[in-house]
């Protein structure tokens, strides 16, 4: 599938979810860069989370502004691109879309104990479990009037991948 016909992609969910694992699966499918939205997290939110700290609104709003920046430099360039974020708030969302209205959200579904079981087996190199359930408290699942796609984390990532891509397949776009 030429990536032209594929918006930028946010895959999003709670820390644990697998949102770069998933990310890279379903770039590498579409044939499009990938980012993990980690990466551009400011030192002072990566400290703060080390620190087992959760970030609020107005630390995430830069971090967010620059995965905004990503995806519409991306499309300046005639391309999309796959970003690892939480996106955790409808208003997160909407500020990623202010800078590319066209961005759709993968949202990564699972529940809590998986999710912990997962994290148990993990070093993150800032998030840890011990944040996990303030990302539930903040998550705000997909509106149905959000452009979205959700999927189930017991999937594996190949296949999470490959119902992303099907997605864009029938739909046409």
């Amino acid at each position: 599938m030429p990536s032209s016909n594929v918006p930028p992609l946010i895959v999003m969910g709670v820390q644990g979810s697998g949102k770069s694992t998933s990310g890279r699966a379903i770039a590498e499918v579409l044939g499009l860069p990938f980012i993990d939205g980690d990466d551009l997290h400011p030192a002072a939110n990566r400290e703060k989370m080390a620190s087992g700290h959760p970030l609020n609104d107005a630390d995430r709003e830069p971090w967010l502004r620059a995965i905004g920046t990503v995806l519409a430099d991306g499309l300046a360039r005639g391309e999309s691109t796959v970003v690892a974020c939480s996106a955790l708030k409808r208003r997160y969302r909407n500020l990623i879309r202010s800078f590319a209205p066209d961005t759709r959200f993968v949202h990564l579904t699972g529940d809590r104990d998986l999710i912990a079981d997962r994290l148990s087996h993990r070093n993150h190199e800032y998030m840890p479990p011990a944040l996990l359930d303030s990302q539930f408290e903040t998550l705000e699942p997909l509106g149905s009037d959000e452009a979205g796609i959700p999927v189930d984390i017991h999937l594996p990532p190949a296949e999470i991948a490959a119902a992303v891509a099907a997605v864009f397949t029938a739909n046409g776009h």
